[in-house]
């Protein structure tokens, strides 16, 4: 049976598997975390192009994080050691920052959260290198719909299966693969807490949405067939049969009528091409 806890917004948090609900000062915290995180990729769209490594650009989302008042989550989270997860191509999540550049055709998701005044503000979006074939734009196309049909179902009295099972639809109608390996969450104070969102599933299922929910929806959808793997560094998953992969991620709470993003691009950058 699932537990929901009325919580201030100064309290201690734990990851005890109940359901938090959040009041005015929680919704003003993430607000605050979810601006600096949207503009981050923001300004990360102005600096993904042939030739920049990876790494640079997790030095350009650790000094955006630390000059707006922040500190990456990321960083010495279970011992990862950047301020970002940059996944190119075919690695579906977690993907290491270094000394990869990138190349013409490149497609990449960037996911970052800053943690702001104790609040996580928990992101990402695709990016476009150069000339991307159209199968790949397709790709990244469909994905960003996927997020926001999710987004859609995401209001009071809804369950939790209703995003999984509208994002499958859509991602199956185009003939993807959505990943069940790795799914949104709830977070807040918390990086990463109850529910789990599932990004496939059966509509009318899993636990009710209630106002002050917050949780990230952030579909992972391949080119190919759902399996993916994790490579030796424990971190980077990838697809099984080496097909392209997508994601975009936004953190939202549940309002009293419908939902609230607080990752949107405050210059409605919020999918490709960022012009």
């Amino acid at each position: 049976m699932t537990k929901y806890q009325h919580v201030e917004a100064d309290a201690d948090m734990v990851r005890d598997g109940t359901i938090k609900l959040h009041g005015p000062e929680g919704f003003a915290g993430m607000r605050k975390a979810g601006r600096l995180a949207a503009e981050i990729l923001d300004a990360l769209a102005d600096h993904v192009r042939p030739g920049v490594t990876t790494g640079e650009l997790d030095d350009i989302v650790r000094q955006m994080t630390l000059a707006g008042g922040g500190v990456p989550a990321t960083l010495g989270y279970h011992g990862y050691t950047h301020s970002c997860c940059i996944s190119l191509n075919h690695v579906v999540c977690h993907g290491i920052p270094g000394d990869k550049k990138l190349k013409d055709g490149d497609i990449l998701n960037i996911d970052v959260t800053p943690l702001v005044d104790g609040w996580h503000g928990d992101t990402s979006r695709m990016f476009l290198v150069g000339d991307v074939p159209l199968k790949a734009r397709k790709l990244v196309e469909v994905t960003y719909e996927c997020l926001m049909i999710g987004i859609a179902e995401a209001r009071p009295g809804a369950r939790v299966g209703d995003i999984g099972a509208a994002i499958q639809a859509h991602a199956e109608r185009h003939r993807y693969g959505v990943v069940r390996d790795f799914c949104g969450h709830g977070l807040g104070r918390l990086f990463h807490d109850a529910p789990e969102v599932v990004h496939a599933g059966r509509a009318g299922t899993g636990p009710e949405l209630r106002p002050g929910m917050f949780m990230t929806i952030e579909p992972m959808i391949n080119l190919g067939k759902p399996a993916v793997k994790v490579l030796s560094d424990g971190w980077t998953a990838v697809t099984r049969d080496k097909s392209l992969s997508a994601q975009f991620e936004h953190s939202i709470g549940i309002t009293e009528d419908g939902c609230e993003i607080f990752t949107r691009s405050p210059t409605g950058r919020d999918q490709p091409p960022y012009v």
